[in-house]
């Protein structure tokens, strides 16, 4: 039996150049910024978790200036620049592909992008937050993460605000026989964002309560104390570091769950900047 792929990758990936056609608040924690361009239209939409590393400009930078290899040569170039003269490079989900001639602002390829609102403590928060139109930036396409295993009976799908883009993307993407326990952590009630309704799917919303906390603690303990299905499962967990690797932790040792079949990614870490 061939061993399956643990990501899934795009055809090909090089850096692709488009800017900012429109940027809105759509909650309390999030603002969703929209990108256009011709170039667009090479990234294939893979749908579910589909993710790319984004760059953008410094504050106070007027030039993007870009490593021109693809593949993972981008790197070493992006490295060789000086720090004040490389773009900010962080990774984030499609939250929205439109293929040119079906966009919201124009006949390029769009893309729609939600950005965890941090105030201004990170750059691609602050970046969000002062986007405006015309503003040039670029993304090289990575793929998927998530690549549920073949026998999975059910689905257990976590993550924090950070992973709510990509959590609700596999949901849109979902079979309709899909059977899942989803557990989304939000800093505000208003944060919530419509799910496809499914039958076999229960979403719980976990709102924080107190302004203070750690993301990705109260999803943690959440999961360790909830009753959950049986059978053969797969899981994806995403968001803070500590939630990721304590929950794989907690499944693999509590559970018994199969390392094999928990896919585990941390999009950030608690202290650093989030983004």
């Amino acid at each position: 039996m061939a061993k399956r792929a643990k990501y899934v990758k795009p055809a090909s990936r090089t850096i692709v150049e488009a800017e900012v056609v429109a940027s809105k608040r759509i909650s309390p924690g999030f603002v969703r910024v929209t990108i256009a361009g011709e170039q667009l239209s090479s990234v294939a939409p893979m749908g579910a978790d589909h993710w790319f590393r984004f760059f953008f400009p410094q504050a106070g930078q007027t030039e993007l200036r870009l490593p021109s290899a693809a593949s993972n040569l981008w790197y070493a170039q992006w490295l060789m620049m000086s720090k004040d003269t490389r773009p900010v490079v962080r990774n984030y989900t499609i939250r929205a592909y439109r293929p040119a001639g079906s966009g919201l602002f124009g006949d390029r390829t769009e893309i729609d992008i939600d950005f965890a609102h941090h105030g201004d403590s990170g750059p691609a928060s602050a970046w969000a937050n002062a986007a405006t139109e015309g503003g040039r930036v670029a993304l090289l396409d990575e793929g998927r993460i998530y690549n549920p295993t073949p026998d999975a009976t059910w689905q257990l799908l976590v993550g924090d605000e950070s992973a709510l883009p990509a959590v609700i993307g596999i949901l849109e993407s979902a079979p309709a026989d899909l059977r899942a326990e989803v557990f989304l952590e939000i800093a505000h009630d208003d944060d919530k964002q419509d799910v496809p309704e499914s039958a076999g799917v229960n979403v719980h919303w976990l709102v924080r309560t107190d302004a203070d906390a750690v993301p990705g603690v109260l999803a943690l303990e959440t999961v360790r104390a909830a009753e959950l299905p049986t059978g053969t499962s797969y899981t994806f967990v995403a968001g803070e570091q500590a939630l990721t690797t304590g929950l794989r932790r907690h499944l693999v040792n509590d559970r018994q769950f199969a390392k094999s079949n928990i896919t585990f990614t941390g999009f950030w870490r608690h202290g650093h900047a989030a983004g």
